[in-house]
């Protein structure tokens, strides 16, 4: 597509719709970003009250970095505003940012020293890049809290966020919302693992380093996968690209 703008706006658009058919989204809450492509300081965002399944390329809002809406209808929920502000401007790999309370990778928040571990093949893309919020600090309803999750997820590109959620950025909508996927199914399986009550049997730290650069060298199938979920959604509901 020859605008680039347009063209953010159908993948983000496309990110909320595939989320909500996958049960990755809560009533109204939480919040997809991606920034404006040639831009430092403008990102799209979902308004706050739209159900995920509602959204289209054009009801995203575009606004500044001070939350200003200047394109679209309705207003950026506050958490949102102080998430995606402080993410987008202090982490290189922010270009998209997705941040939800999809239940397994949340049931690990709720554990003490809950984390992902390197049990099962799809944690291992993630070993060693998963940053972790051990407090709990209410809702993000000022610019410090942003600033303070921005500093808690460093340069990674996971941040697991203490009785709360969960929080992926990357370099594209296609690549975080692959790593959001293989997130929630890496947890799933940890989860269901434990519930045998069985000890969990890790892959050594050689190997979970070895395989997680194998992972790393295959960029191309979160682009696959991505145009593959967007080709379902033109299936059932093409609506989502207007």
């Amino acid at each position: 597509m020859d605008d680039p703008l347009k063209q953010a706006r159908i993948d983000l658009a496309a990110a909320l719709r595939a989320a909500e058919v996958l049960g990755f989204h809560e009533g109204i809450c939480n919040h997809f970003s991606v920034k404006v492509p040639n831009t430092t300081d403008r990102f799209l965002v979902n308004p706050f009250g739209l159900h995920w399944r509602e959204i289209t390329a054009s009801r995203l809002l575009l606004v500044d970095a001070e939350g200003r809406v200047l394109e679209g209808e309705g207003r950026v929920e506050k958490t949102a505003l102080c998430i995606h502000t402080a993410l987008h401007r202090r982490n290189s790999r922010a270009v998209c940012v997705l941040h939800t309370h999809m239940p397994y990778a949340t049931a690990l928040t709720m554990i003490e020293g809950g984390e992902l571990l390197p049990a099962g093949q799809n944690a291992l893309r993630f070993y060693g890049d998963i940053a972790y919020d051990h407090a709990y600090n209410g809702l993000a309803l000022a610019e410090s809290e942003g600033e303070r999750i921005a500093h808690a997820l460093g340069d990674k590109r996971v941040l697991f966020l203490a009785n709360h959620g969960v929080i992926v950025v990357g370099r594209s909508v296609a690549a975080a919302f692959d790593d959001l996927y293989y997130l929630e199914r890496a947890a799933q399986a940890q989860v269901l693992a434990l519930s045998t009550g069985l000890p969990l049997k890790r892959v050594p730290d050689e190997v979970a380093r070895r395989t997680f650069q194998e992972f790393a060298s295959t960029d191309s199938y979160a682009r696959l996968h991505f145009e593959a979920l967007k080709r379902l959604l033109a299936g059932a509901d093409p609506d989502y690209t207007t």
